[in-house]
C-alpha cells in the first residue's frame, strides 16, 4: 500500500509552490490554477459545491454567475403597507378561528354589571381593552416627547 500525502491522492501531481521573491521584486509567484490543490485537499470550492470545480475562476465564495448581479431591492411604503395588511389579515383569521372555537357561555361580572357572554368574545373584549390602555400610555409619552422637542427648538431659536 502506498503512503499518501496529507493533501490527497498519491497519484496527484505535487501542487506548485510559490517561488521566493528575488531581490528587488515585489510579491511572490502565485500558482496559475489553485483549483486542483483545493480539490485534492477536500476543503475548497469543489468540496463545498460539488460539480463546480470545472468552472474556471470559481472559488466558492461567490455565486458562479456573479457578473449578473440582481438589481438592488428597495423597501417602499406600498410594500410595507402590503406586508402590514397581510400580517393583520392572518392575525384576524386566527382570531376568528379562536372565537368560533370558544363559544361556551361564561358568566362575566364588571363593576356591578353581570351577563353571559361567549368565552371567545369576552377574551377578545379584554384584549382590546388592554390594547386601548397601552395605546393611551404610548400616546401620552409621544405627547411628552413632542412637547420637550418643541421647547428645545424654541430655546435654540432664542439663543441665536
Amino acid at each position: 500500500m502506498q503512503q499518501s500525502q496529507p493533501g490527497g491522492n498519491p497519484s496527484d501531481p505535487e501542487p506548485p509552490r510559490p517561488a521566493s521573491p528575488a531581490a528587488g521584486q515585489q510579491g511572490a509567484a502565485v500558482p496559475l490554477d489553485p483549483a486542483p490543490t483545493e480539490a485534492a485537499a477536500g476543503t475548497g470550492a469543489a468540496a463545498r459545491h460539488p460539480g463546480t470545480a470545472a468552472i474556471p475562476g470559481y472559488d466558492g465564495a461567490t455565486s458562479p454567475r456573479s457578473g449578473l448581479a440582481e438589481p438592488e431591492r428597495r423597501v417602499t411604503r406600498a410594500g410595507m403597507i402590503w406586508a402590514a395588511v397581510a400580517s393583520a389579515l392572518v392575525v384576524l383569521v386566527l382570531l376568528i378561528v379562536f372565537i368560533l372555537q370558544n363559544q361556551e357561555l361564561v358568566q362575566v361580572k364588571f363593576f356591578g354589571l353581570e351577563g353571559a357572554v361567549s368565552l371567545g368574545i369576552s377574551l377578545f373584549i379584554a384584549a382590546v381593552g388592554g390594547g386601548v390602555l397601552v395605546a393611551m400610555a404610548g400616546a401620552a409619552r409621544i405627547i411628552q416627547l413632542r412637547a420637550a422637542a418643541h421647547r428645545h427648538r424654541v430655546q435654540a431659536g432664542r439663543s441665536r
